[in-house]
């Protein structure tokens, strides 16, 4: 009891125990997953992004997507049936970062590939309300008139390399071609329509 109350007393003593215990806690959670299997190997088919899905991926992420959308189903009834199987950690071996999230201000979009054809897609993302009238997701018109030049992207695909994706020489050599006059929306589109469609929901 009296070295509880030494702690208690003493708040630089009682916030090194907190981060000591919030970081042994951590490492317990969090190390093993780099050891397991099943968190490191790739999903069957899974492949890296395609120049023009990963520059629509980067258009996602600078848009703010993934602040309103998780891309994290989790094992629970309710979200299987409502969005698909539950996310596993092999198909996003080749995330970086990984785009999670935590909040649903709309639906969660990891198995939203296909779900739609491209033409509602892009009608979603003109003016979501066309679409969903309840809906409170902004518009995002200016997607229609920037055009990618692609001088970047196989600069990116040659980074991620680095940290293990497998982007070959000929991909990172035919990024710009690949991606040069693709309008923002089609690249972002192209990206939507691949999440997710590997893992389907078993019945």
């Amino acid at each position: 009891m009296k070295n509880h109350d030494i702690v208690e007393k003493n708040i630089g003593l009682m916030a090194v125990l907190t981060i000591v215990a919030i970081s042994f806690g951590s490492l317990v959670e969090i190390v093993p997953q780099f050891f397991l299997k099943e968190t490191t190997t790739p999903v069957e088919g899974l492949k890296p992004l395609g120049a023009v899905a990963l520059e629509g991926r980067d258009i996602y992420i600078r848009e703010g997507c993934h602040v309103c959308h998780t891309q994290m189903i989790r094992p629970l009834r309710a979200e299987v049936e409502r969005y698909g199987h539950y996310s596993l950690a092999g198909e996003s071996v080749y995330e970086h970062p990984f785009l999670w999230g935590s909040k649903r201000t709309g639906p969660d979009l990891a198995r939203v590939g296909g779900r739609y054809s491209d033409a509602w897609q892009k009608a979603h993302l003109y003016n979501p309300r066309n679409v969903v009238p309840e809906s409170n997701m902004p518009a995002f018109p200016w997607l229609f008139d920037n055009v990618l030049d692609g001088k970047d992207t196989g600069k990116k695909m040659a980074a991620l390399r680095k940290v293990g994706v497998p982007y070959t020489d000929e991909d990172i050599a035919g990024a710009e071609a690949a991606v040069k006059g693709v309008s923002e929306v089609d690249a972002l589109v192209v990206y939507l329509q691949q999440l997710g469609t590997l893992v389907q929901q078993k019945r």
